[in-house]
């Protein structure tokens, strides 16, 4: 018999609503998912913060100065998985979209930088880094985004306006002042940064865009759906160059009936000379295009689902608690072991400086030479 000074499982003491809300609370930060951690701009050649877009809507910016990633608790890499990474308190949050906020760009240079997120309500923000800085120093409650754009809504029978498409990716043509959105109507917008119109409509898939790169050297965009299909835009005339299966690893003329699993991923590197696709056939195809050949064809043990060059390798990260670098050869080159158990983003610093960041609102910094700098867990703060 328990002794009556024993409170333990007493159930006077239940509070189902606090449970419930405990409960909830709880799970709904396990499963958070930052889609999206970029480097902002610096002064120092390392660098010294994180933006992040995640599953709860949210945009805010972490702290990797050596002095706060020393507060973290370490994690070893033997049991990444099986610890539990602190969480982190971001300096503050930039804004909130209406639903998961999807992908992050900065736009322009230094201080003078862009930091634009976009999202499932369909819109793109947009805050001047100088004045983040400023906030650095005294932050405000909340932050107006000198940028806002929305996807168009198309008209339907009796003129009844279509729900607005979410964006789910970002790229821009910085000399041309272009920012090209990728949406869930399987069209692509064409945005003037100046005026903040949308001036161009790039309609050619049949299902929604996952991704799209800008290759503003030749003045076109690529764009990867869910129909398996990558094609490249002349944006001059709006006309479509060529249609690529990355999956098939096949530049095609006219579309198969048997349709190629979803094109997930894409990068260029800096010349705009050669682009990786990922596929959700679980491989990786890069392709030389001066002449629209697919050199290479890797294939991965997960879907792939984000990508990027960096002296000449080629870094991916998918459904699976890996960082792998491979040659343009298709060699892997190395493999790292990372936090989150899925990840959408990775993003390499000019110092070798990697972040990578996925389910379970974990963020990984890996060092150049592939050791764990911090891994943390984003903390949900307060709505605005």
């Amino acid at each position: 018999m328990v002794g009556a000074d024993l409170k333990l499982g007493d159930c006077r003491n239940w509070r189902e609503a606090e449970y419930k809300a405990a409960l909830r609370a709880e799970r709904i930060a396990r499963s958070r998912t930052v889609f999206s951690a970029i480097f902002t701009p610096s002064a120092s050649p390392s660098p010294e913060y994180v933006a992040t877009a995640s599953s709860d809507g949210r945009v805010a910016l972490y702290s990797i100065e050596p002095s706060v990633c020393s507060q973290l608790k370490k994690v070893d890499e033997s049991d990444l998985q099986l610890q539990c990474p602190a969480t982190s308190v971001p300096l503050f949050t930039l804004g909130k979209h209406d639903g998961p906020a999807y992908d992050l760009l900065l736009y322009g240079e230094g201080e003078n930088a862009l930091v634009l997120s976009c999202g499932d309500d369909g819109c793109i923000k947009g805050w001047r880094w100088d004045q983040v800085l400023k906030g650095l120093r005294a932050p405000e409650k909340n932050w107006v985004p000198i940028v806002e754009l929305k996807n168009p809504q198309q008209k339907g029978p009796r003129n009844a306006l279509s729900p607005i498409p979410e964006t789910n990716t970002l790229a821009a043509d910085k000399q041309a002042n272009r920012l090209y959105s990728a949406a869930g109507d399987g069209c692509a917008y064409e945005w003037d940064m100046e005026t903040g119109q949308s001036v161009a409509v790039y309609n050619g898939h049949t299902d929604y865009l996952h991704c799209i790169a800008s290759r503003a050297s030749q003045n076109q965009i690529i764009t990867g759906s869910e129909d398996g299909a990558a094609i490249i835009w002349d944006c001059r005339s709006g006309e479509r160059v060529a249609t690529l299966d990355p999956y098939r690893a096949l530049k095609v003329s006219k579309r198969s009936k048997d349709k190629s699993p979803w094109v997930s991923c894409m990068a260029l590197d800096s010349s705009e000379n050669w682009l990786v696709c990922g596929s959700g056939g679980r491989c990786v195809t890069l392709w030389s295009l001066p002449g629209l050949d697919a050199v290479t064809r890797v294939a991965t043990l997960a879907v792939p689902q984000a990508v990027t060059i960096t002296d000449d390798q080629i870094v991916t990260v998918g459904a699976q608690p890996r960082l792998s670098r491979w040659s343009f050869g298709g060699n892997l080159l190395s493999q790292v072991k990372i936090a989150p158990p899925s990840a959408f983003s990775v993003s390499v610093h000019s110092s070798g400086t990697t972040a990578v960041a996925g389910y379970g609102g974990l963020v990984d910094i890996i060092t150049e030479f592939g050791s764990h700098l911090s891994t943390f867990r984003c903390h949900s703060t307060s709505d605005l």
